[in-house]
């Protein structure tokens, strides 16, 4: 029996993992997630509207549109494409909307 020279074939599965990365990464399959890709609770503020009194908000519009899926309040962020987010509280509790109706249990 001849020995086989093992370092091709580390090579070889090294390579193969490092280009199935990078395509995965090129067609939008894995994305690395940078400090500047998450908002915070904090950047949000909600304003208690009374009623009889005027409150001021921007004309601008922000950056994230808000959508209703399965009862929880979803954002989607309208600069990075794919950046989606469910907005929680302090206690990591997802907010609720009444725009659907939330799925009940299934028993």
């Amino acid at each position: 029996m001849t020995e086989r020279n093992p370092i091709p074939l580390i090579i070889t599965a090294i390579g193969s993992i490092v280009g199935t990365v990078a395509v995965l990464w090129y067609y939008g399959y894995v994305h690395f997630a940078k400090p500047e890709d998450a908002l915070l609770l904090s950047d949000f503020t909600m304003l208690k509207t009374i009623p009889g009194e005027d409150y001021k908000v921007s004309l601008k519009p922000a950056n994230q549109v808000a959508q209703c899926i399965d009862g929880v309040l979803v954002l989607f962020d309208l600069e990075q494409k794919g950046l989606t987010g469910v907005l929680v509280d302090n206690k990591k509790q997802a907010v609720r909307c009444m725009g659907e109706e939330t799925p009940a249990l299934q028993q």
